[in-house]
């Protein structure tokens, strides 16, 4: 007994040394993820088995493709807006048909590859969303970010493909400036007023607008510096010269700037919705960019005729509705997020696409445009280059105090 005695003396003897020698700092885990063993299955919020590199909230607990529970999702797993937009799927292989059938028709040709964009669009935000879940949240909002401006950089490039006596370029100028001011000022206006709707304030965090604003400023000012220094030099030397400088410069800029680039109200309820497997998102996100692609060479191809033959202008093709349409999926998540009282993540998604188009898409259709040998420049004028600084200013005012409200969005 007194053995025995001795070795639980001994025992504790050591524990008291060890705690002295190396006190205990406990380890405190603040979410189930953090603490989960790494040998051991683990589960989300819905029951379902949590596969390796998939994140929980976007586990879906099947594998592969399923076809019904594929389109039920599409369908029914999306935000209301969305929903209603997912009616505009007739109008798809409609506009397919009416193009080979009636080529002539080129007013229906458009408008109904125009109409037909929409629902497609949508479909890439969706299947973006449903992809980003599945992934680390930094990556999953770039990812979906760029989903986003998908139909963008397809436009860009169609654009310039179709460009034969450069008649185009004028509108990929005002289409570059009509994406950014309908960002900045239409949705960005939608997200403070839907918002505002459902509360008397948002709040938002001032580091999401102190950065985006300075961000969208350097991109603003980068835009602006061929026009600047057009206007600088106009007088001093002949158009001919001054346009191949222009050019250099909008090259050089567009070459800078490629350089430089938990309040969801609605969190559970979009949390026990059914989800696309990994399989289908990328299905999805496919015949979505595929029918895009396709509806925007039908649609590019009777922009020439139809600003011949109709009172629409190439300002107002390039300024209001070209960026409507290809910054469509872009929007609904946005103002879905400022319904659900998400304003940083609807923040994120607006200054996010600003600056893409800013930084990114308007520097890779200058470069594309180099490499094709289309001189592409970026020699806005006087007054869209005051507009945009104009409405980079304003939006950079209203996300100082870091609250919104529906009167600021009206």
């Amino acid at each position: 007994m007194s053995g025995l005695q001795q070795r639980r003396s001994d025992s504790g003897a050591e524990q008291g040394t060890v705690q002295e020698v190396a006190p205990v700092n406990p380890v405190v885990h603040d979410d189930k993820e953090n603490s989960h063993h790494p040998h051991l299955p683990r589960y989300n919020h819905n029951g379902h088995l949590v596969q390796r590199g998939i994140h929980p909230d976007g586990e879906s607990g099947r594998k592969w493709v399923h076809p019904w529970m594929f389109l039920k999702i599409c369908i029914k797993s999306s935000s209301l807006i969305s929903k209603l937009v997912n009616v505009l799927w007739p109008f798809v292989p409609a506009a397919i048909v009416v193009h080979f059938a009636k080529p002539d028709a080129h007013l229906w040709v458009f408008a109904l590859n125009y109409i037909a964009m929409v629902p497609t669009a949508n479909l890439i935000g969706f299947a973006g969303q449903e992809l980003a879940r599945k992934l680390p949240k930094v990556i999953g909002v770039l990812l979906e970010t760029f989903l986003g401006s998908i139909v963008e950089i397809v436009l860009f490039m169609v654009l310039l493909a179709n460009n034969d006596n450069g008649n185009l370029i004028p509108v990929i100028r005002d289409a570059i400036l009509g994406s950014i001011l309908a960002n900045l000022l239409l949705c960005l206006g939608m997200c403070f007023f839907v918002g505002g709707m459902r509360r008397d304030k948002q709040e938002f965090d001032s580091v999401v607008s102190e950065v985006g604003s300075g961000l969208l400023l350097t991109g603003g000012f980068g835009l602006v510096i061929p026009c600047a220094f057009s206007l600088a030099v106009g007088d001093d030397i002949d158009s001919v010269a001054l346009d191949l400088l222009v050019l250099k410069i909008s090259r050089a800029t567009a070459v800078i700037l490629l350089m430089d680039e938990e309040k969801d109200a609605d969190r559970e309820m979009d949390l026990a919705k059914h989800k696309l497997t990994f399989t289908e998102c990328i299905l999805a996100l496919l015949l979505a960019i595929a029918c895009v692609s396709m509806h925007a060479i039908f649609l590019v191809q009777e922009i020439e005729i139809i600003v011949e033959q109709t009172a629409i202008s190439d300002m107002f093709m390039g300024l209001i509705l070209v960026p409507l349409v290809e910054k469509f999926a872009e929007h609904l998540t946005a103002i879905d997020e400022a319904w659900d009282n998400s304003m940083n993540f609807a923040l994120a998604h607006v200054l996010g696409s600003s600056l893409q188009t800013a930084l990114l898409n308007s520097s890779l259709v200058v470069i594309v445009g180099w490499g094709l040998g289309i001189d592409m420049n970026l020699n806005f004028s006087t007054f869209q280059a005051i507009l945009l600084i104009l409405a980079i200013l304003v939006v950079n005012n209203f996300l100082r105090d870091g609250e919104s409200n529906y009167l600021e969005g009206a």
